[in-house]
């Protein structure tokens, strides 16, 4: 029964249209009833039945996946994330001990079914690995924990506990055996779906997922422990598939080399380049640069979202209650210093960082190239603009709509245009000139 009414309690968080209640079993083990009076013999979870079809798993095997149902899923992930209570530092969940033990069960089952095979040296390169990077990053799990980022979270967010109903993404079968599993970094829970949508061969929809869950919560912090967890989830699924071979060479032999190939992956370094989106309100900097951060693995930040953010609100929360408002000369000079302390994280973190500004000044764009260069990193800056009829057609239909994080207006565009100041001989070569009105490649 306890066991029933923590699930019922710990999934009505996400999902309270699904958990119904909890309903005694009576009668006798040969005899059965739901409900019924009587002694009860044991407890069930009621839950209202819905569509297999529309489960996370069966879309992506259908190739059925689209944007709309990531934004959705990102935006209930990161709801449930910050709505989650929080670990108390002193408290037993969260510590780096825990979670590197938990990383080490996932090898033994792995290394006596992979034994004597080809395969074996890439299982003991990734334990070496493992092991290192549990190492490297306790101090940070422990300051986040400290921090207040291990929350009671999902704990077994892959596609199959995810559905979409009536266009929104329902997480549901959230791990309430055991708390230690549950109450973890909430990027755990984010690099489980990061992990999976690779695995379904849609990398594309990961990093769009990770963006968007990342303008919504700011854990650009976060992103460091990323590669480990992802690479954890996989070989915890590689362990759980590997319970099911029968024989070399059958269908859960292939699943699971497929997830310690996956868990290799993470592993390994990635390309770093800092990009510097440029252009006017208007240019497309934004939905041009979608593509490209999806395709090319790329963490994308935003001034608007960030200058929002410095304020306390929300991507696309108008601004008109902040006294002042968010458009000063002052608050620009907060979001460029903001911008570029969370691309130093990120690219520290071993990730490629596109920054999206309007960066007409060369002050700001010197920041971002010395950043760069001081990492022996290359910088790219990507000038985006259209014909100016174009852009202010463009940002009157935006401001209209009122469903971005920018706020710019026909008036803010003009005053860019006349300020923006020009590329100067020594940034040229790192600019590449894209027009927003051609497609783009």
């Amino acid at each position: 029964r306890a066991a029933c009414e923590e699930e019922l309690r710990i999934n009505r968080r996400t999902a309270p249209q699904l958990y119904l209640g909890v309903v005694p079993i009576t009668g006798t083990p040969q005899a059965p009833r739901l409900g019924g009076a009587g002694p009860a013999i044991e407890y069930a979870v009621h839950m209202r039945r819905f569509d297999r079809a529309a489960e996370g798993t069966q879309l992506a095997e259908r190739g059925l996946l689209t944007v709309a149902h990531i934004d959705s899923l990102a935006r209930q992930v990161a709801a449930l994330h910050q709505a989650a209570e929080r670990a108390p530092a002193d408290g037993p969940y969260g510590q780096p001990e825990h979670v590197a033990r938990l990383a080490e069960d996932n090898f033994a089952p792995l290394e006596g079914l992979l034994a004597g095979r080809a395969e074996a040296a890439e299982l003991a390169a990734l334990r070496r690995w493992t092991r290192a990077e549990a190492a490297r990053l306790a101090p940070l799990m422990q300051a986040r924990r400290a921090a207040g980022w291990v929350r009671e979270c999902h704990g077994d967010l892959h596609l199959g506990n995810i559905v979409w109903l009536a266009g929104e993404a329902v997480l549901f079968d959230a791990l309430e055996f055991d708390p230690q599993l549950r109450w973890i970094d909430t990027m755990a829970d984010v690099a489980f779906v990061f992990m999976d949508l690779h695995q379904h061969g849609r990398p594309e929809l990961a990093w769009r997922f990770l963006n968007l869950y990342l303008d919504l919560t700011g854990d650009h912090g976060g992103l460091a422990l990323l590669s480990y967890y992802a690479a954890y989830r996989a070989l915890v699924r590689a362990k759980v598939t590997a319970l099911r071979v029968q024989a070399a060479g059958d269908a859960h032999w292939a699943s699971m080399l497929q997830y310690l190939r996956l868990a290799l992956q993470f592993s390994q370094p990635r390309e770093r380049v800092l990009y510097m989106a440029s252009g006017v309100s208007g240019s497309g900097k934004s939905s041009q640069s979608q593509p490209l951060i999806e395709q090319r693995g790329i963490v994308r930040l935003r001034a608007d979202v960030e200058r929002k953010r410095l304020y306390g609100l929300a991507p696309e929360q108008p601004s008109a209650s902040v006294a002042g408002g968010i458009y000063t000369r002052d608050a620009s000079a907060r979001t460029y210093g903001e911008l570029l302390a969370r691309a130093r994280a990120v690219l520290e973190a071993g990730f490629s960082v596109l920054a999206d500004a309007t960066f007409l000044r060369r002050a700001h764009r010197a920041e971002f190239i010395a950043l760069a260069d001081a990492l022996g990193l290359p910088c790219r800056i990507l000038a985006f603009d259209a014909p100016a009829a174009v852009l202010r057609e463009r940002v009157a239909r935006r401001a209209a709509a009122g469903s971005d994080a920018s706020e710019a207006t026909v008036a803010v565009l003009e005053r860019q245009l006349a300020e923006r100041e020009p590329f100067g001989a020594d940034e040229l070569p790192r600019v590449v000139r894209v027009d927003s009105t051609a497609p783009v490649d």
